[in-house]
């Protein structure tokens, strides 16, 4: 069974808003981000399950966003909720538990704080082993936010917190490919495939070699529906020939190990 480790959902009252806010040059969402949307198109497709992405782009919208992730059906989805730098560490992980949420999405253009927050780190810090964490880096929006993340700051949280289960959208560094290989050659960091509109457009021998080298058995498949979809994101990775054993791994086990899923 395929996992998709990225996708976005939003309550069905504010999905075109949330998708229309939140929009980032050059790309167009193929999906409607609703739940209903996408486990139809799981039961017609690949993919068995999904993990779904909450993220509050301010501090009070935190426990709303972890209160809807949590009422989503945990036979096609996982959900990870979402924290703020504008409240306590306590209070994250009050709501998170209030909810029964057991991972978090952090998403620096998006929440408009970095990698590097020292609240950010704290709450690595109380995350230890037990939290997941799935993060965003890289490019996306104006040069401001850019800088929020980069794979020179994942090299640094991979260092400081060698228990943090983390993993890097985007191969670690959206639009940074080879800052990201540089950087995070010979880690113990979970990379993700999405790379929107399309991971096809990324030149295959680039790809190839960055898995290979970085290892099948710390890479991930996420498509990030609805800015692209998941079966043609499945067909792109299956094109760079990396043989039964790499794509069984990537398209399902190594997030299953990872996250601890039983699906």
């Amino acid at each position: 069974m395929i996992i998709d480790a990225h996708t976005h959902i939003w309550p069905d009252r504010i999905a075109e808003k949330a998708l229309t806010a939140n929009r980032l040059p050059g790309l167009t969402a193929v999906g409607d981000g609703k739940a209903g949307t996408l486990a139809a198109q799981m039961a017609g497709g690949e993919v068995g399950h999904s993990v779904a992405l909450g993220v509050a782009g301010q501090a009070r919208h935190v426990d709303a966003t972890n209160a809807f992730m949590a009422s989503l059906d945990r036979a096609s989805f996982t959900p990870f909720g979402t924290v703020h730098v504008d409240l306590s560490v306590e209070e994250n992980l009050a709501s998170l538990r209030r909810h029964g949420i057991h991972g978090v999405k952090v998403h620096p253009l998006f929440q408009g704080f970095g990698l590097m927050h020292e609240r950010l780190w704290e709450l690595f810090e109380a995350f230890g082993s037990d939290i997941p964490v799935i993060t965003h880096v890289g490019a996306g929006g104006s040069g401001e936010v850019n800088s929020l993340s980069n794979p020179r700051m994942l090299r640094e949280i991979v260092t400081t917190f060698p228990d943090l289960r983390l993993v890097a959208c985007h191969f670690g560094g959206y639009h940074m490919l080879a800052e990201a290989e540089e950087e995070l050659r010979g880690l113990p960091i979970v990379l993700e495939t999405s790379w929107p509109p399309s991971v096809a457009n990324v030149d295959p021998d680039t790809v190839r070699r960055f898995i290979t080298r970085h290892g099948t058995e710390r890479v991930v498949f996420g498509s990030d529906w609805p800015m692209t979809d998941p079966a043609a994101e499945i067909a792109a990775i299956r094109r760079l020939g990396l043989g039964d054993a790499a794509e069984e791994a990537i398209f399902g086990g190594n997030l299953a190990r990872v996250l601890g899923l039983a699906v």
